[in-house]
């Protein structure tokens, strides 16, 4: 929306992208760094070698610190690893001016400890200022690169009030980044963080080698304990049909850029997970939504095989054939109902 003011907070390969995608639409744009010394280096270099490498930075964008953030932004974006929101939001929702903007969460993940989701921890953060802005999420099939790159895409903005998510759509959509709009918050949050969990497991189907029907498999019926989840913690089944469930997992699981899969693949070949995550330079936020997931589920006594299997794999040091035996190895059940055949 031309004329509009976000706040990008997290200069992150998503949040860079999202903050050029921001500024291809109209908006200034300001993006929030953990440090001076980040933002005065993205200021000067116009790029992100490290996460995105070759591709320049607008000269439009402003790269700032706490202390410089805009007080009255349109909207707040947040693009951090799941379990650095709680800090960034404390640090940034200060500042700004009251009322606070729309605030909207672009990661993908649930938060260690408190097994909350993106929305509800911006919403916490908020309410310690007094303060209940409108909240959204961000989440579909997007590989930032791609994104960076004008490649033709498509996300969801989920929210509770559709003047809020009706705006937000028209700040980020241009026409190579089609922006849909879902009430269904609770569905979209889940989609985008449990489907990194399932990612995960396809990859160490990969690594083992065990095929293409293996991965279909191990996607379709992941998806199905993503939607038993979700439907228990509020959300609509249709959502897990659409582009932050269905459309996410498609691309988690097979894309070579899916850094969840990967770990998945070198875990199935007989590497350690510390190993892996040591040498990544981006987040793989499957690892510590696996923990939260796997609580959710005994906490509301959803069945969840496949996530059991890969908590076991990740941090129980179950070896990677013996957990797919398990699950290969199950008592017969109907394919819907999940009881035992007749």
């Amino acid at each position: 929306m031309s004329g509009s003011h976000a706040l990008m907070v997290g200069s992150t390969s998503w949040g860079c992208t999202l903050a050029m995608q921001l500024a291809r639409a109209g908006s200034r744009v300001s993006v929030h760094c953990r440090s001076a010394a980040e933002a005065e280096r993205l200021s000067a270099e116009r790029e992100e070698r490290r996460l995105l490498p070759g591709i320049a930075l607008p000269d439009s964008l402003e790269f700032t610190t706490t202390e410089g953030v805009p007080r009255s932004p349109d909207a707040v974006f947040f693009a951090v690893p799941s379990q650095q929101l709680r800090e960034s939001v404390e640090a940034v929702l200060p500042s700004l001016q009251r009322p606070l903007p729309p605030l909207v969460s672009a990661s993908k993940g649930l938060e260690v400890g408190t097994e909350l989701r993106m929305s509800e921890v911006m919403a916490e953060g908020a309410r310690e200022l007094g303060e209940v802005p409108p909240l959204a999420a961000l989440s579909g099939p997007n590989i930032a690169r791609e994104v960076a790159l004008e490649l033709p895409a498509t996300t969801v903005v989920a929210g509770r009030e559709a003047s809020v998510t009706g705006a937000l759509r028209e700040m980020l959509m241009t026409p190579g980044f089609r922006v849909y709009t879902s009430s269904d918050i609770v569905g979209v949050e889940l989609g985008g963080a449990l489907k990194n969990v399932i990612a995960v497991g396809v990859g160490i189907g990969d690594g083992l080698n065990l095929g293409e029907n293996g991965r279909a498999a191990l996607a379709t019926r992941g998806l199905a304990e993503i939607t038993r989840l979700g439907v228990a913690l509020g959300a609509t089944p249709l959502t897990f049909t659409g582009l932050a469930g269905l459309g996410d997992l498609i691309l988690t699981c097979t894309s070579q850029r899916s850094r969840n899969r990967y770990v998945g693949e070198q875990l199935g070949k007989g590497r350690q997970l510390d190993a892996i995550l040591g040498e990544m330079v981006h987040v793989a936020e499957g690892v510590d939504t696996t923990r939260v997931v796997r609580a959710l589920a005994r906490r509301y006594g959803v069945d969840m095989p496949i996530v059991d299997a890969i908590y076991r794999i990740l941090f129980e040091g179950e070896r990677p054939r013996d957990a797919v035996r398990s699950l290969m190895t199950r008592a017969a059940q109907d394919e819907l109902t999940g009881q035992p055949p007749l």
